[in-house]
């Protein structure tokens, strides 16, 4: 039997979109950097290698929910961090696939656990990639008497009649650590689950532990075959086709887009060996300055020369009505900044799209 190697960067979902960042950041020739994945075609265009993955990075094909997976991977090698990653994604489609987001965002880390165990590894730190939607509507300030408090989640009726906000109120920033957590949708309760599990589990075996909860994030290398990877792929898609943009409820809904080259240095901040912090951090990841739906969706039209956005009030059932977070305290314990504004970032996306498209303006 080999000796156990020690040391290195273990990825799940490692060749996806933040992954693949990752690793072009991060990954050395000096350093073991493992990428499992399903390499999902879903998400993936072929079943082969992404160029976007950085060339150091060894690459697993495989499922996190399958225990095989993890035999293969961990087998004679400790990995000093874990980066979690994988996930499905997409606050309507969980409502219909219940099952699938359970099986594999909650089943998945699960798996990940009981193999660090029989395989007797214990990491240095765990990275979970978590979400904005842990916290559903947030916490409002009522008008009239300055009380705080959270919101439940926007009942059918209410979405039905058109009653989008909550009267009376104004919406908070979310702050982790402050903000409570308060789901509204089946993934955001899958996500706040791998947020328990594994805050459970690294306490009780001396693993630190950092949650990232990452705002909507975008940015060149995003999957533009996955209906469900956001809506400024949906956005620009309709823009370059000449169509016009729908946009759902009154167009207000407040949104943090972050760009993934503010997203990935977060993760390698927290991944680095200078960034010390013990325990359980969490932070949020997010720019810190919200924009309407309706104005990016009117940014994106004017920059491809489409239509004008038709606001259509139609609604999402579980969606939040509003969402964006404070970021001072990444900026303060991970020596980390948000860098690119919505505006010149999401004019940089649409730059993108179209070389990738073979496309002009």
């Amino acid at each position: 039997m080999s000796e156990a190697t020690h040391g290195g960067v273990l990825v799940t979902g490692g060749a996806g979109f933040i992954g693949c960042a990752l690793s072009r950041l991060a990954a050395t020739p000096d350093l073991r950097w493992v990428a499992v994945d399903t390499l999902n075609p879903r998400i993936h265009e072929s079943q082969e290698r992404p160029s976007a993955l950085a060339p150091h990075a060894e690459l697993v094909v495989g499922d996190i929910v399958d225990p095989a997976t993890w035999d293969e991977v961990l087998t004679d090698w400790s990995p000093d961090v874990i980066v979690h990653l994988a996930a499905e994604t997409d606050t309507g489609l969980s409502l219909d696939h219940p099952s699938r987001f359970t099986t594999v965002n909650v089943e998945g880390t699960a798996q990940l656990m009981e193999a660090l165990r029989r395989h007797d590894v214990t990491p240095r730190r765990i990275v979970v990639a978590s979400s904005r939607a842990v916290y559903g509507e947030g916490v409002w300030r009522d008008d009239s008497t300055g009380e705080e408090r959270t919101r439940p989640q926007r009942s059918h009726d209410e979405l039905e009649s058109g009653q989008w906000d909550f009267p009376g109120a104004r919406p908070l920033a979310a702050h982790a650590g402050i903000t409570p957590a308060n789901t509204s949708n089946v993934y955001a309760a899958t996500k706040l689950a791998q947020e328990g599990l594994l805050s459970a589990w690294c306490a009780s075996r001396g693993v630190d532990l950092s949650i990232l909860r990452l705002q909507n994030v975008y940015g060149p290398g995003q999957s533009l075959i996955n209906p469900y990877t956001g809506i400024l792929a949906l956005f620009v898609r309709l823009a370059a086709a000449g169509k016009e943009i729908p946009v759902y409820e009154d167009g207000a809904m407040l949104r943090d887009f972050v760009h993934i080259d503010d997203v990935a240095p977060a993760f390698a901040r927290v991944i680095s060996a200078d960034y010390t912090e013990t325990g359980t951090s969490m932070y949020d990841i997010g720019t810190g300055t919200p924009a309407s739906v309706l104005e990016v969706a009117q940014a994106i039209a004017t920059e491809l020369g489409a239509p004008a956005p038709v606001v259509t009030g139609r609604y999402r059932e579980g969606d939040v009505r509003h969402a964006w977070c404070e970021v001072q305290d990444a900026v303060a314990r991970l020596r980390w900044a948000p860098q690119i504004d919505w505006r010149s970032g999401i004019s940089a996306y649409v730059n993108w799209y179209l070389e990738r498209n073979g496309a002009e303006r």
